[in-house]
């Protein structure tokens, strides 16, 4: 006896693979999903850890991605308010600072507006000579903005989603390698290894779905055979940790000089998260670390806040991840969008195939409805959207705002 059909095979064990894995079994498709590693071993663990709308993104007129973000914010925290937790952040600002307090004002105010926010509270305006969070902070900066977003724990997530997924029935594989994949009689023959015991596996699935995050073009060159043109942009987001630099359970947002942003997080009890910074990146995604250029930047742009600078001695840890963001061919790292996009090929024909494209935490779950979209358009309609109103395992409690 052959080996099993499923309906749909998914490459990549992020968040995208696993929300879209978890989706599809739950309207009543057969799921497989793959992952070379283990879950999360990615950049989906290597992020800033935020549930958040994006303010920035509204400087580049992202406001699909915004709007969708922020109405994800409260989505989410209801289905998982074990493992996510609203977070206020404070934007201070001087006068003469890189943007005008009125157009800090208008963006908060469509941050404010723009996502049907219902729980989480809106925007206020501190006199920082007064509130505790002016504290560490230079004398220069007397006012500031406080707003909302949200805090996870990313790779509890991403398990999360892939354990209901193998719960509803899926096949969850980790630390299995797809090596080759290719068309016959109408169905997709995957080859895979499993990279501890070595044990080669095949698969056959009516749809391939390449969420390989970092790695979605080197899966369409070396698996699929194919050479095509890239479609991904690598950019490096790095992340120092140091000792705790103020008491306030408040989050940070720092701008910059050069129009970037950095965050400084409180983190575990004893530390201060600070990130991200954005370059491109063009090594092997498994091999990132931070630069020594990456760890000046982060302590100088923090230490133009902080009244103690923020020194090299005083990191106790890094880590970086790549982001894979859709080559829009914008010029500077940080300007590339943080959309998502979903290309299929073979549409219309057996044996289709969805590419995924950028995407980050906040927009997994709508990513995978739309990736589901496509899926149904392709090998047919299973089932109705049912994510919104459902839990991820350990959250099925009630959130206060």
């Amino acid at each position: 006896m052959g080996p099993e059909i499923h309906d749909i095979f998914v490459i990549g064990g992020g968040i995208n693979g696993c929300g879209i894995a978890r989706d599809a079994v739950g309207r009543g498709y057969s799921v497989a999903l793959a992952e070379m590693n283990d879950f999360a071993s990615g950049t989906s663990s290597g992020a800033t850890k935020l549930i958040h709308g994006g303010l920035r993104y509204l400087e580049h007129y992202e406001f699909r991605l915004v709007r969708e973000s922020l109405m994800e914010r409260e989505i989410l925290w209801a289905m998982a308010p074990h493992i996510i937790w609203p977070l206020r952040f404070v934007l201070p600002y001087h006068k003469g600072g890189i943007r005008p307090a009125w157009l800090i004002r208008l963006g908060l105010f469509l941050y404010d507006h723009l996502g049907g926010r219902k729980l989480l509270p809106a925007t206020s305006v501190l006199d920082m000579r007064k509130d505790v969070a002016g504290k560490p902070l230079k004398a220069l900066f007397t006012r500031a903005f406080e707003y909302s977003d949200g805090w996870v724990d990313d790779a509890r997530m991403v398990v999360l989603n892939a354990r209901d997924a193998a719960d509803k029935g899926a096949t969850i594989l980790p630390r299995t390698k797809v090596v080759a994949a290719r068309r016959e009689n109408g169905l997709w023959h995957i080859e895979t290894i499993d990279t501890v015991t070595g044990r080669n596996g095949s698969h056959l699935a009516r749809m391939l779905v390449n969420a390989a995050g970092p790695w979605v073009d080197h899966v369409i060159r070396s698996a699929f055979g194919q050479n095509e043109a890239r479609h991904v942009r690598l950019v490096q987001g790095s992340h120092i940790i140091v000792k705790k630099k103020f008491d306030d359970p408040r989050a940070y947002f720092f701008q910059n000089p050069d129009n970037r942003i950095i965050f400084a997080i409180p983190y575990e009890g004893e530390f201060t998260l600070i990130g991200t910074t954005d370059r491109d990146y063009t090594a092997d995604p498994k091999d990132v670390r931070i630069s020594e250029e990456e760890t000046v930047y982060l302590c100088n742009a923090a230490s133009e806040y902080f009244k103690e600078p923020v020194r090299p001695e005083d990191i106790v840890w890094t880590y970086s991840a790549v982001r894979p963001l859709y080559d829009d061919g914008a010029s500077k790292a940080q300007e590339a969008t943080r959309d998502y996009v979903l290309k299929i090929e073979g549409e219309g024909e057996a044996a289709p195939l969805l590419n995924v494209f950028g995407g980050k935490l906040t927009t997994y779950r709508r990513l995978s409805e739309h990736a589901l979209e496509k899926i149904g358009a392709a090998i047919g309609v299973k089932g109705a959207p049912w994510t919104a109103k459902s839990h991820l395992p350990g959250g099925d409690f009630p959130v206060k705002g």
